[in-house]
Formats: C-alpha cells, structure tokens, sequence
C-alpha cells in the first residue's frame, strides 16, 4: 500500500513539476515577444498553419458528412428537419471545428515543432545560438507560439465552412430537406457567438500545441531515441490539455 501511494504521488509531483515548466516557458516567452521577427513569423505560419490546411479540411468534410448522416434520418423521423442545418452549424463551430482541428495540429505541428527542436538540441545548435547571444525562446518559441495562436482560428473558419458544405451535400439526398430549409435553419438557429466562441477556443488551442512543442522539443534527451520520444509525449501531452481546455473554455464561453 505504501509503495502504491508513492508511486501515486511521485507521479503527481512529476505532473506538477511539468505544469510548472510549461508556465514558466509561457511567461518567459510573453516577455520575450518584443523580439518578434516578421519574417520567421510568416515562415512559421506557413509551414505550420498553410501547410496543415488540407488535413484539416479533409478530417472536417468527412465529419459533417458523417455527423449529417447519423441525424438527418432521426430529426425527419420526428418532424425536426428544418433544424439539421442549425443543429450541425452549431456543432461544428462551437465543438468538432476547434477541437478536431486542434486535434491534427497537435498530430502535424506538435510533432514538427517538437522534433526539430529536439533534433536542434541533440545536435547541440541551442547550444550554439546561446554561444552567439541569441535567446533560443526568442528566436525559436516565440514565432512558432504566434504563428500558431494566429494560424489555428483561420483554419477553424475554413473548418466551418468545409464541414457544413459536406453536411449539406449529405441533405441533398433527402426529399424533405430543401436548400433553402437548409440555410434557413442556419439563420434561425445559429449566432456569432456559436463561431466565435470556437475561434477563440482555438487561439487557446494553438498556444497549448506551440508551448508544449518547443518545451519537449528544448528538454529533449540526448540521442535519436530521445527525439522519438519527446515527441510522442508532445503529441499525446497536447491532446490531453486541448481535451481539458475545452471543458473549461466550454464552461466558461456557453
């Protein structure tokens, strides 16, 4: 029993030590973001928000096609069906738009960010920028956390638009939903807030994906192995917060 409650709490101390890096990283970048460079920030939203755009498109499309096929049939079934197009509208820009799409950045550009910079840490390139007096968080975190905080709500629109465009090909295929049933549901039903909120889940969302991609990417351990590793942790470590996040954000937004 005793050696149970250790490990319990050897394993909580390590969660909260990591917490603890994660926002102290975050402080010590926010101080630093007067030494933005404009041009390294556009080449990070390219590569890490442009270039990620077609995975999101594709996942997004599929799940209002999916999401439209599960429902549809049932809201006809009870008399409900000038609400598909507001039903999935909402759902897609307050929930499945923010959170898939933070999702497969975590996937793409967590793992990007988090094995460059480890290869750039077992390579010992940190060590050289230091030797040159160039801050590796301004000039490596801080472009890849704006980029991100900035690129991850553009793909949530393009996200929107993609996922109720495949929605309403699925409509097309039942009589008693109308094109304009369709947009009609959308315009009673649907808000501003119910897509601005899921933009600014994002902005939260690109922050977390960017912060604990250069903090295992800089704390990677020596050796290829310890790239693939920091790695993994990066990926599955942002998942886990952007889940989290989103109960929060949830609560406090709706």
């Amino acid at each position: 029993m005793l050696s149970i409650l250790s490990g319990i709490g050897n394993l909580i101390f390590q969660k909260l030590e990591l917490f603890g890096q994660l926002v102290l990283l975050t402080i010590d970048t926010i101080k630093r973001l007067r030494f933005l460079d404009i041009k390294r920030l556009v080449k990070q939203m390219a590569h890490l928000g442009v270039d990620s755009l077609p995975i999101v498109l594709l996942t997004i499309f599929f799940t209002g096609v999916v999401i439209t096929i599960q429902t549809a049939q049932e809201f006809i079934k009870y008399g409900a069906q000038s609400t598909v197009g507001g039903i999935v509208t909402i759902a897609m820009g307050r929930e499945l738009a923010p959170v898939l799409t933070g999702v497969v950045m975590a996937g793409r550009v967590g793992a990007a960010i988090t094995a460059e910079l480890g290869s750039m840490k077992v390579t010992e390139q940190i060590d050289a920028l230091r030797v040159m007096a160039v801050n590796p968080v301004a000039y490596l975190v801080v472009p890849r956390l704006i980029a991100c905080i900035i690129m991850c709500p553009i793909l949530v629109v393009f996200a929107n638009v993609i996922g109720i465009i495949g929605s309403y090909i699925i409509t097309t295929f039942y009589d008693s939903i109308t094109t304009q049933m369709f947009i009609n549901s959308i315009k009673v039903f649907v808000v501003p807030h119910d897509i601005t909120g899921g933009m600014i889940k994002a902005c939260f969302f690109g922050a977390i994906i960017a912060i604990v991609g250069c903090h295992k990417g800089l704390n990677t351990a020596e050796g290829a192995e310890g790239v693939g590793t920091a790695t993994t942790e990066s990926v599955v470590l942002s998942i886990i917060l952007i889940f989290f996040f989103n109960c929060i954000l949830s609560a406090l937004l709706y």
